[in-house]
């Protein structure tokens, strides 16, 4: 194939792949788009709530871990896997419909997130087999992908007039079926195949002896610390803030969460511009320098006013997620090369692990507090110490192997 024809397949590609994610997603923050109505349904506690998320956090370690251990991405072609998961990802979803209480949804979402672990981590690997150069932006429009998928339940609910949370769990599950669809008949590897990507748990400590790579870990670790619990409660924290403002409305709070997560894939785009022309650890340490800033005053902007609590809410939603393909990046670029696969799943698992924890603690800070309007205080430490890892990691020599030399 001529120079010409690749660069025109890899966008094409790049385009189709960037769609089915975008739908296949959607089931990952389905139960969370509807977490009022369950709560009313089902009277449940916030703590109780939180599993709905958390299950899915698990789920996707567990399946990554297991994925990673029989090396599932070089066994079954990638197309029919992310297929596969995607379909299996629907089901699992659609059995909330016939859920009775919270075990059987938080089961349901546990095996959600063992499938999308067969969905999003291959699209990663098929995309860059397409871009061997370019890729921090393929990589970005891959994670705005999942940030707009991961944003569409809110949409979902916001425009369902009677706020029946039916609507958006069979929308998302449509949308994922869809995908898959998608995925099967589309989704094939590029000019630039990876070799096999071996876990071996042996070397396991070498990802944290190492320097270079320790730092890009730590980066990663507080990057995730604040996404996934930001993602998780901000519905509940923007119904509680226009409650505040004298501003509530049914579906104006998800419409909102739903702007201000899916104009993170803004922020995805932008990181992947920035990190091929700037480096990656600046990149991520501004992206992080903003998003703590926003965790740290979007508290004072509770009560209103209201532009300046919704301007604090989106310039969050693009910083918090701008910089999460540049970690992932930086890792295959600093580890030995016998161990990529390892340092990948090392990062992945410690990283989702945390999410778990800060999800968890997010309505005890808010109980603890007597509000939720400095709740979000507690992410804060997340993208201070990440930030400064990857400033720290620029002073390194090691630095020098990221992006072609950009650091």
């Amino acid at each position: 194939m001529s120079k010409m024809g690749t660069d025109a397949s890899r966008w094409r590609v790049l385009a189709t792949l960037a769609i089915a994610i975008v739908l296949s997603l959607t089931t990952w923050f389905s139960a969370t788009a509807i977490t009022p109505e369950l709560k009313r349904e089902w009277q449940l506690s916030p703590f109780v709530l939180s599993w709905l998320t958390i299950g899915v956090q698990i789920g996707f370690v567990c399946g990554a871990l297991a994925a990673s251990l029989v090396n599932l991405p070089d066994i079954v072609r990638l197309n029919r896997l992310m297929a596969t998961s995607a379909l299996l990802a629907a089901a699992a979803n659609a059995s909330l419909l016939s859920a009775h209480g919270p075990m059987g949804a938080i089961a349901a979402r546990v095996v959600t997130g063992f499938a999308l672990a067969g969905v999003y981590p291959p699209a990663l690997k098929l995309v860059s087999t397409w871009f061997n150069r370019d890729r921090g932006l393929a990589l970005g429009t891959v994670v705005g992908a999942l940030t707009i998928g991961s944003s569409m339940p809110h949409l979902f609910r916001s425009l369902s007039g009677a706020v029946d949370w039916r609507f958006v769990v069979k929308m998302s599950t449509l949308a994922t079926s869809v995908g898959a669809t998608l995925f099967l008949l589309f989704a094939r590897e590029g000019p630039y195949p990876f070799g096999r990507a071996v876990f071996d748990p042996r070397q396991a400590g070498a990802v944290f002896r190492d320097r270079s790579l320790l730092l890009a870990n730590l980066g990663y670790f507080g990057h995730m610390w604040e996404l996934y619990a930001m993602w998780a409660w901000l519905l509940v924290y923007v119904n509680e803030a226009l409650a505040a403002q004298h501003m509530w409305l049914a579906g104006r709070a998800s419409f909102l969460t739903f702007v201000a997560i899916g104009t993170g894939a803004f922020g995805c785009i932008l990181g992947g511009i920035l990190s091929d022309l700037v480096g990656r650890t600046l990149t991520t340490a501004g992206m992080m320098m903003v998003s703590g800033i926003c965790a740290l005053t979007i508290g004072f902007a509770f009560d209103g006013p209201s532009w300046l609590f919704i301007t604090i809410m989106v310039i969050w939603g693009v910083s918090v997620i701008g910089d999460s393909a540049q970690f992932s990046a930086m890792v295959t670029e600093l580890a030995d090369r016998r161990f990529v696969g390892t340092a990948l799943s090392v990062q992945l698992g410690v990283g989702f692990a945390l999410t778990v924890v800060a999800i968890w603690l997010m309505p005890r800070m808010a109980e603890f507090l007597g509000s939720w309007r400095w709740a979000f205080l507690m992410l804060v430490p997340g993208p201070s110490i990440g930030a400064s890892a990857m400033l720290w990691l620029r002073r390194s020599p090691a630095s020098a192997r990221l992006a072609n030399g950009m650091r």
